[in-house]
């Protein structure tokens, strides 16, 4: 078996997330490790605890309603009744339509909000050309921001559990504070040099010198909100972040990068859980039917032979990549996770 070390836990129904300081509980990871069951998981248990919960999927290929066998709203609405459960799947498009103010476009693309056209004329809609240099973030990305923190503020929840987008959405995201400074940076310079052009400038940002000064009030906005979100990511008594990956080479070495962006932008990572082992669910959770997970039957399966020895490789150059970090394993279940049972026993393996 793995040399991991995994401490066991005696009673699965009333295993979860351990009471923690933690208000914020991000989980982030490359596409299809499993980090909406890991969010799921971790919002029931928190609400079992009593603690009052929203899970907020920004994944925009959502998945968080088929594993809570519910439908999960596109505003915060609560999910269970028993227990303080609240989800919310951030739809693109509502989002958009809401995040108009940060001036990302409006309806039928048209741009709206304080910043004007600026989304626009930073590279936004038809693929114009920024003349600040480097990209504009996706709207996506955005509105998901401007969404997640009206989240985090909401005194509704003590704990908000986020199963974000895949790594690369979850990077954008995490670089606009930089962007945003930069371009305001080269805004600046790019308005004392082409002071004769102002009025073309102004007609860009709405047509006349109060509209101008509204967009850049309302580029302050944004870069404002989204330091704030910063703050909250890099305060490690408030956030865990916690990355997802599989026992498998590759999975491991995005996990690597992954945790060394996020230590660029001064966010901690405390937990890195390692999903879909094949080992018996006994070994992490005592008192568990054999038939609820997978257990490699090494003497007559080829197939299974050699995928253990994948994913012990994994496993060992996980431990060895991620030493001082709290790791934690989620055995291969025989069925899907969906539904209360299923994630009872992932949130057992999480605590």
């Amino acid at each position: 078996m793995s040399e991991l070390e995994v401490e066991a836990v005696e009673d699965v129904e009333a295993a979860g997330v351990a009471p923690d300081t933690a208000e914020y509980v991000l989980y982030g990871g490359k596409g299809g490790v499993g980090k909406t069951t890991m969010a799921a998981a971790t919002g029931l248990a928190s609400a079992h605890e009593g603690t009052p919960t929203l899970v907020v999927s920004t994944d925009p290929a959502h998945s968080l309603s088929d594993t809570y066998e519910t439908d999960v709203p596109s505003q915060p609405g609560r999910l269970r009744e028993d227990v303080p459960l609240w989800g919310v799947e951030i739809d693109p498009d509502e989002a958009m339509e809401r995040a108009s103010a940060l001036g990302f476009g409006g309806e039928d693309g048209a741009a709206g909000g304080p910043m004007g056209g600026l989304g626009e004329l930073m590279g936004g809609d038809e693929g114009a050309a920024n003349p600040f240099g480097g990209p504009m973030p996706g709207a996506d990305e955005a509105a998901a921001m401007q969404l997640l923190i009206e989240y985090l503020d909401d005194e509704r929840f003590e704990r908000v559990v986020v199963d974000t987008a895949p790594t690369g959405h979850t990077l954008r995201l995490l670089e606009l504070p930089e962007l945003m400074d930069s371009m305001m940076g080269r805004m600046l310079q790019f308005r004392e040099k082409m002071s004769g052009m102002m009025g073309s400038l102004t007609g860009m940002f709405g047509g006349d010198d109060e509209a101008d000064a509204m967009g850049a009030d309302g580029m302050e906005e944004v870069r404002e909100r989204v330091e704030r979100l910063r703050a909250v990511l890099t305060d490690p008594a408030r956030t865990d972040f916690r990355i997802v990956t599989v026992p498998e080479e590759m999975s491991v070495m995005e996990a690597k990068r992954l945790r060394a962006r996020l230590e660029e932008f001064g966010i901690p990572v405390s937990t890195v859980v390692v999903n879909k082992v094949m080992e018996p669910l006994v070994d992490v959770v005592p008192d568990i039917p054999d038939e609820t997970f997978v257990s490699p039957n090494l003497d007559a399966c080829e197939f299974c032979q050699r995928r253990w020895d994948v994913q012990q490789d994994a496993l060992a150059e996980a431990q060895e990549l991620f030493r001082g970090h709290d790791v934690k394993r989620v055995p291969l279940l025989a069925e899907e996770v969906r539904g209360e049972s299923a994630l009872r026993v992932v949130g057992a393996c999480l605590s």
